[in-house]
């Protein structure tokens, strides 16, 4: 599935109408919360004063499903919509639903290209699968905070039969510049992938990212691009901020992480987040 991205980077002035409801994309991990997954008390009453005022506020994360909805409760979130699996699910919120959301679109790829290129370049490398249905399987005991749910343990072969929505690599024995340098050697082709700030490998549909799936959130609402506002910290980040007419990137970031967005934020220990969120009410 193949969607099309704005990339307009107008900027958004700072001091909005109360008529103004912006389009506020924000990734999680680094972004609203830490790398212990702490969310401070300064972001989380930012974050519920945007969802308060009745922005179109829309977390947009690496994480899968179930790894979302907590965040989602946090902030004070009962409508809306939410973009997971870097774009590779989309939710909309709705309190009336017997579960309170709904899965709208699950973009799926055949993963045994990327898992069959990877399998021999990554030293004690750890495979997982997000298949179509929501399930994890995974390899070696492989699990994570992030997947939501606990993986089934599956062996190889089983994943490269798999309909998948997100693949993730990972491993312990290889150093970040090691596991770089492996995927560059694997020459991925036909997927969208971004590394991680460790050695971490998140795989998506090929022209699936957190921007195309907010595009597609964003042309439904009837939102112009020039309202729109993203924050994020990671190389899964670049494209939405990309997107966005305001894009913010997070202080502690790395250079090509800022250098596409429109300005830049304290880090995510400071409350970047909440500096950001508090310019929209």
């Amino acid at each position: 599935m193949t969607m099309t991205v704005n990339t307009a980077i107008t900027g958004i002035d700072d001091r909005p109408t109360t008529s103004t409801k912006y389009l506020v994309a924000l990734d999680v991990d680094g972004t609203l919360v830490d790398h212990d997954g702490v969310m401070s008390d300064g972001v989380r009453a930012a974050a519920r004063a945007v969802v308060d005022a009745g922005h179109h506020v829309i977390i947009a994360t690496g994480r899968s499903l179930g790894a979302l909805l907590p965040i989602v409760e946090m902030i004070g979130m009962r409508t809306g919509y939410g973009v997971c699996s870097n774009g590779g699910v989309t939710i909309r919120l709705d309190p009336s639903l017997e579960n309170g959301y709904e899965v709208i679109e699950r973009v799926t790829f055949d993963p045994a290209p990327a898992l069959n290129a990877l399998r021999d370049k990554i030293p004690g490398a750890r495979f997982a699968v997000e298949d179509a249905e929501g399930n994890f399987l995974a390899t070696s005991r492989f699990q994570d905070d992030s997947f939501g749910i606990e993986a089934r343990g599956v062996d190889f072969e089983h994943l490269l039969n798999a309909e998948a929505v997100r693949v993730v690599v990972n491993s312990a024995e290889a150093s970040t510049h090691e596991f770089s340098e492996a995927i560059a050697e694997a020459g991925l082709s036909g997927v969208t992938y971004a590394i991680g700030w460790s050695a971490w490998l998140d795989i998506a549909a090929a022209g699936v990212t957190k921007a195309s799936a907010l595009e597609v959130v964003r042309s439904s609402l009837g939102i112009a691009q020039s309202l729109t506002v993203a924050m994020g910290d990671g190389s899964n980040d670049i494209e939405m901020l990309r997107w966005a007419g305001r894009g913010v990137a997070m202080g502690q970031a790395e250079a090509e992480v800022k250098a596409a967005a429109n300005e830049v934020t304290t880090s995510v220990y400071d409350d970047g987040a909440a500096a950001i969120l508090r310019s929209l009410v």
